[in-house]
């Protein structure tokens, strides 16, 4: 964690100053620093927190998975129990606030730290704009020119972990792209722009509320080095609209808004001790938030009788005799995976049987109609939780012609003992399909419920998730269904032990492990979830 270096503040209209050398005289405390949800950056990508030396990412051709994962940001009961942590940046056209956001992430060291920019939500403009715009006429520095109502219903949305699309707007035509950017996952968000503490809602959303103070001279420098390059504009026009424009705006509308900071920030990025300052409180209220969830599911729901949504695949002596086989072991890895396929095949055919169904008449080849049954709903995703889960994905696409499939990536923090999420990628609009959530074995159901959690955050209806799973303990049984009760589980067998270590007794062992051929670590759980084969 980093230190802060000795500094005292200056009190001025009700919040701190922070000299970069430190200087100054005076009172104060930070008591009044509340936890915060940071309200981020540019609306030029998704960005994370690097560490210098390794960054916490794994890059492939098609994947990025996070190597520091995101840890519960929900209880034991499913519903989620902290939001993230807004930083709201504020200041003057060009005052460095995307640097200082850059800054301070560099310093977190954390993972799943979101950038939101205020740039990107202008209003879409009409004809008549767009000619003023061409023209330098129109005024993208008055609070009429943002969707705060958007910007808002967004903000809210992020804090409370859901996931959210965010408008692109093009600075050359001044319109908003066609496609949206998804962001989810925020454990702290970082929200800059000129009118970031405009508007009385947005503030309530800021969890700490920085005011990046530069010197005139040099905004208007900075802007039009970025105009002219980046933007397209020539030199009499960026004058022009700054003059116009930007100068009465901040006058009028920006400055007036640095007393509602917690922090004023003079030069920006090279402040050092401010930012250091923001980086250690951030990083006290993360670890105020920290959740053990594993160890509450371990001590709940004993001697109670299995759920009604629980469907357990009938222990016909087929059934029992694959069962058989795939426990022992002693059967060699071809056994282990062909026997497996039966099972999962067996398990996804039960599955499917509770998806809605309707009356669908057909004609036979006779010309006689036979009344038969199909598919109500609009469609069925398939997301396995790597890597064990994506072992059943065959035996759904056999069954299922054309299904969609999602993955996401869940470990167990060895430190902590708790599921962290690394990676997601799901399907366009899966917020109205049918889910098949897949995984092998399910022991605690920390994993399960931390991607039921994820469906959720991406407005999948509870009642649409089925849990499918080869084996399953009864402690991850009622944990998934205390949680989530209109999700519908389903199972080949359920264990009725799980020891000290989180292993399902009498159990399967590491299923991923016996499927691939890979060599378990010492201290492995049936939920641990290798980084997956490619």
């Amino acid at each position: 964690m980093n230190t802060i270096p000795a500094y005292s503040g200056a009190r001025i209209s009700g919040c701190w100053t922070l000299r970069s050398d430190g200087s100054g005289g005076g009172e104060g405390s930070l008591d009044r620093l509340l936890p915060s949800v940071i309200l981020g950056l540019s609306p030029r990508k998704r960005t994370t927190s690097q560490c210098k030396s390794e960054p916490p990412l794994l890059r492939t051709s098609k994947r990025t998975i996070y190597t520091a994962g995101r840890p519960p940001w929900y209880n034991e009961h499913g519903a989620q129990s902290k939001e993230a942590f807004v930083i709201g940046l504020c200041g003057g056209s060009a005052s460095g606030k995307t640097t200082v956001a850059r800054k301070i992430i560099e310093a977190l060291d954390v993972p799943w730290v979101v950038l939101l920019s205020m740039d990107s939500f202008y209003k879409v403009l009409s004809p008549e704009e767009q000619l003023l715009a061409a023209r330098n006429d129109y005024n993208f520095d008055h609070p009429d020119a943002f969707d705060f109502d958007l910007l808002t219903h967004t903000l809210r949305k992020l804090k409370q972990g859901k996931s959210v699309k965010i408008p692109v707007y093009d600075f050359t035509t001044h319109g908003r792209q066609k496609e949206w950017k998804t962001v989810y996952g925020a454990s702290v968000i970082i929200f800059e722009g000129i009118m970031s503490f405009a508007d009385k809602a947005l503030l309530q959303l800021l969890d700490m509320k920085i005011f990046v103070e530069t010197d005139s001279d040099i905004r208007l420098v900075r802007r039009l080095r970025r105009d002219i390059t980046e933007r397209g504009r020539d030199i009499e026009g960026v004058i022009k609209q700054y003059n116009k424009f930007v100068k009465p705006a901040f006058e009028q509308y920006i400055e007036p808004t640095m007393r509602l900071a917690d922090l004023v920030v003079p030069r920006g990025g090279g402040n050092m001790v401010a930012i250091d300052l923001i980086v250690q409180h951030v990083h006290s209220q993360l670890e105020e938030r920290e959740l053990s969830v594993r160890a509450a599911l371990a001590s709940a729901h004993q001697a109670q009788p299995l759920p009604q949504t629980l469907s357990v695949l009938e222990s016909t002596p087929q059934v029992r005799g694959m069962h058989t086989i795939i426990r022992n072991k002693e059967t060699s890895r071809d056994e282990f995976i062909f026997y497996s396929k039966r099972l999962m095949r067996l398990l996804i055919e039960r599955a499917l049987s509770f998806l809605p169904s309707q009356v669908h008449i057909v004609q036979t080849p006779q010309g006689e109609d036979y009344e038969g049954r199909s598919f109500h709903g609009k469609r069925i995703t398939g997301v396995s939780i790597l890597r064990a889960g994506e072992t059943m994905e065959p035996a759904l696409r056999a069954v299922c012609k054309d299904v969609r499939i999602g993955k996401i990536l869940i470990q167990t923090n060895q430190d902590t003992g708790e599921p962290e999420l690394h990676y997601l990628r799901l399907p366009k609009d899966i917020s109205e399909d049918h889910v098949i959530l897949m995984d092998c074995t399910v022991s605690t159901g920390a994993a399960a419920m931390m991607a039921v959690r994820v469906l959720l955050d991406h407005d999948v209806q509870e009642d649409k998730i089925l849990l499918v799973s080869l084996l399953m303990a009864e402690m991850g049984v009622h944990s998934v269904a205390y949680a989530f009760p209109q999700v519908k589980i389903i199972t080949t067998a359920v264990d009725k032990k799980v020891n000290d270590v989180f292993h399902i007794i009498p159990g399967i062992g590491n299923f991923g492990d016996r499927y691939f051929g890979t060599d378990a670590p010492p201290d492995w759980s049936d939920e641990d979830l290798d980084e997956p084969s490619y």
